[in-house]
């Protein structure tokens, strides 16, 4: 049977040295294929466990602490393993494992004309439940987007945006690019829009020093989050992403200078 010729994987391992980095995932060049293992892992030279290319899709789909992954681009990756691959078609195989999809995508990314769908191109299509995403002003959508796609949260490097707010710079996140909104983003927007439809909105007068405060404690609990909670789970009132478009939110009102203490 006659290889076919990929452009996507050939361009990819054209501008692939001696390592490459690609979000959570360090590649390496061998005399034959290459190897592939958590950033994590660069200098480690034994106890790492072999796993093959079927095996990364298991792999890929939970955190070392068993939690479901539905983002694979979320920077929470499990350490401690190795993968061997002798081919560029087998390093593709592999990639799709991890990252689906991003070979493709980088590759797409690079043509005169990407195939970036923004968010209110994205939004007119939804129907169903998911229509209401189109109510968000484009206040309200930058920030639910700054939220859910933060490099906490992803590191695909977003291309696609709604007025008021750039795609991510080329040294946000990883060289991993994002074309178009995900379920997760859509479904965020859509509890965005019935959270800011709640009736009978308490009016809290806070002191500058008591924003501080409060954004300083949402910081600490997105810094831990709750052990086995399901990261799509956005009916949670301390999901991350909540919490992270929360502080955005109060930041906003926060005093420039940082507090001294004592004061």
């Amino acid at each position: 049977m006659t290889a076919v010729n990929n452009p996507a994987i050939t361009l990819f391992c054209a501008a692939l040295a001696a390592e490459l980095e690609l979000a959570q995932v360090l590649i390496r060049r061998q005399a034959k294929g290459f190897t592939l293992c958590h950033v994590s892992d660069r200098d480690a030279t034994e106890g790492l466990q072999p796993v093959a290319v079927a095996a990364l899709r298991a792999l890929a789909n939970h955190t070392a602490a068993g939690a479901f992954r539905p983002i694979k681009a979320a920077p929470n990756l499990r350490t401690g393993w190795r993968c061997y691959v002798a081919s560029e078609a087998e390093l593709e195989s592999a990639l799709n494992q991890l990252y689906p999809g991003a070979v493709a995508d980088g590759f797409a990314a690079q043509q005169p004309a990407p195939p970036v769908t923004h968010y209110r191109e994205f939004t007119a299509r939804q129907t169903g439940m998911y229509r209401i995403t189109t109510m968000l002003s484009d206040t309200q959508a930058s920030g639910v987007i700054r939220a859910c796609c933060d490099a906490r949260f992803c590191l695909k490097r977003r291309l696609w945006t709604v007025n008021s707010l750039a795609p991510d710079a080329a040294d946000a996140k990883s060289l991993i690019p994002c074309l178009e909104p995900c379920a997760v983003l859509l479904e965020f927007a859509r509890k965005a829009v019935r959270l800011d439809q709640e009736e009978n909105k308490p009016v809290v007068t806070l002191a500058p020093s008591e924003v501080v405060s409060l954004c300083a404690a949402l910081e600490t609990a997105l810094a831990h989050p709750p052990v086995g909670q399901r990261e799509a789970d956005l009916s949670l009132a301390d999901n991350p992403r909540r919490l992270q478009l929360l502080r955005l939110k109060l930041q906003g009102f926060a005093p420039v200078a940082t507090e001294r203490g004592g004061e």
